[in-house]
């Protein structure tokens, strides 16, 4: 493969789009800028003409961006050069590659093409090494197999990283099942999410949306019945239930979780089928998450921080190992393949002395919200007093998941925001070690640990607060042996 190739023409289009999205604000000014039904002079139509200049400028810059884009293989080596203006290359030597990750997008599949991601060591944190927008299932299966050859041929330069091995095959340490992507997808929480993100939407057409007749409409409802009201309500939250239940189905069908010498690959995905290659060596700690109701239930997810990938690639910096098991099952699926952890390891727990804090804490936070509604809705807002028993059963809760644990060489660290976390990690991955004791601390013998890994271009810190003190001196003696 040493003749320079080009990607899809497809990628003109996707450039075109890509450059669109950024442009959507000043476009949408301009549509509405000027608009009326007398023009009396064509100046008045200027803006609807640098409107479509503007789209013709990117149309033209995403096909020229495409034509500019060529690849190929030579010499050891993945060769890109591209540029709009100026030339630039990139020489990738193949024993650099750490892993080729693939997705097949709504663009790509009617023609049977594929994106691939190249990561290597020197991935900078906002982006990936390189990027084949689009290129043929069987040019990237080729590109993988040569790359997989020349490694194996070729003399080991001085690195950490494991060889990749493409052509071994799989294990499957991982399927989710038809019940699991039922009770995931009924589990998400999603339905707030997508409620928030239609109210940050519509908050941003602030000036187009007629909120004072709306607000009369809504007035009117009101006064047709409060059943009415609440109807609607309900039937908004089912809504956003049901999407956020598509919203599931769609990105984690088919979830496989494999591994291959040395790496774990990760497919998943119906209208952009996805599939990331994460080397074991990269992992940096291994994150069990357990939200309320699933915890009902005994299901939990496993996340993996891994060091590679970029910092603007949300996906990169949450990878997903099994989004939904039995907790019980996870250390029987993980044991063959992550070597070197214990996920039955014993917890110590807070000492009680800190279980008012805990509660004090948390009520402090919802204190002054409860104390207005009080004042201001005098009686009735004597109400919100609930709110103050809601959140000492939280600080509860959470003083009864605060736990930590040594085993050998691995620190396990237990806590709870909202959901709950426990997090395994290797002494020699850990980055940094942090303990803190506040004045109120200091006076029961407690004290907070913090404990950062790397996670992508970042650090991931798992924070436990009030501890005994000779716990936490004991943690911070075994990070600096």
């Amino acid at each position: 493969m040493s003749n320079y190739k080009r990607l899809h023409p497809i990628t003109a289009i996707s450039n075109f789009l890509k450059e669109l999205k950024q442009l959507i604000a000043p476009i949408i000014i301009f549509f509405f800028i000027g608009r009326g039904d007398h023009k009396e002079s064509i100046w008045e139509y200027s803006s609807m003409f640098f409107m479509v200049l503007m789209i013709l400028i990117v149309l033209i810059t995403g096909i020229v961006k495409w034509r500019r884009f060529t690849y190929r293989l030579e010499e050891g080596e993945l060769r890109i050069e591209y540029g709009l203006l100026v030339k630039k290359k990139r020489y990738i030597p193949f024993e650099r590659i750490q892993s080729l990750d693939l997705s097949e997008g709504i663009l790509h599949r009617p023609f049977g093409l594929v994106k691939v991601k190249i990561e290597t060591a020197g991935s900078n944190m906002t982006e990936a090494e390189a990027e084949l927008t689009a290129i043929k299932k069987s040019e990237a299966d080729e590109i993988q197999r040569i790359i997989s050859e020349a490694k194996k041929s070729s003399p080991k330069i001085e690195t950490n990283d494991a060889p990749i091995d493409f052509e071994q095959s799989d294990t499957i340490i991982y399927q989710i099942s038809k019940k699991e992507m039922f009770i995931m997808a009924s589990t998400s929480g999603g339905a707030g999410v997508i409620v928030s993100a239609l109210l940050a939407f519509f908050s941003q057409f602030n000036e187009m949306i007629p909120y004072e007749k709306i607000f009369k409409e809504l007035s009117h409802l009101v006064e047709s019945g409060v059943f009415l009201i609440i109807f609607l309500i309900v039937l908004l939250l089912l809504a956003a239930w049901i999407g956020s239940i598509l919203v599931t189905l769609i990105k984690y069908n088919g979830f496989t979780t494999k591994q291959n010498d040395g790496n774990l690959i990760i497919t998943r995905g119906l209208l952009e089928r996805r599939q990331t290659t994460i080397p074991l060596h990269r992992i940096q700690a291994v994150r069990i998450t357990e939200n309320p109701l699933r915890q009902l239930w005994g299901y939990a997810s496993v996340y993996i921080e891994s060091a590679g990938g970029s910092v603007a690639d949300k996906e990169s910096m949450n990878v997903v190992l099994i989004p939904i098991v039995k907790k019980s099952k996870i250390p029987s699926i993980l044991d063959g393949t992550l070597t070197g952890y214990n996920f039955n390891t014993s917890f110590h727990k807070a000492p009680g002395r800190a279980k008012n804090r805990y509660m004090i804490r948390e009520i402090l936070k919802v204190f002054p919200v409860s104390a207005g509604l009080a004042i201001a809705f005098w009686p009735f807002g004597l109400i919100s007093i609930i709110l103050l028993g809601f959140f000492a059963v939280y600080g509860h809760l959470r003083f009864r998941s605060a736990g930590w644990s040594i085993e050998q060489e691995q620190l396990s660290l237990r806590f709870r925001g909202l959901l709950k976390h426990t997090i395994f990690m290797k002494k020699n991955r850990i980055q940094s070690m942090m303990v803190k004791q506040s004045w109120f601390q200091r006076k029961l013998q407690l004290a907070s640990i913090f404990s950062t890994v790397k996670s992508s271009g970042s650090g991931k810190t798992s924070k436990v607060f009030h501890l005994d003190l000779l716990d936490v001196e004991k943690i911070y003696q075994w990070y600096r042996q």
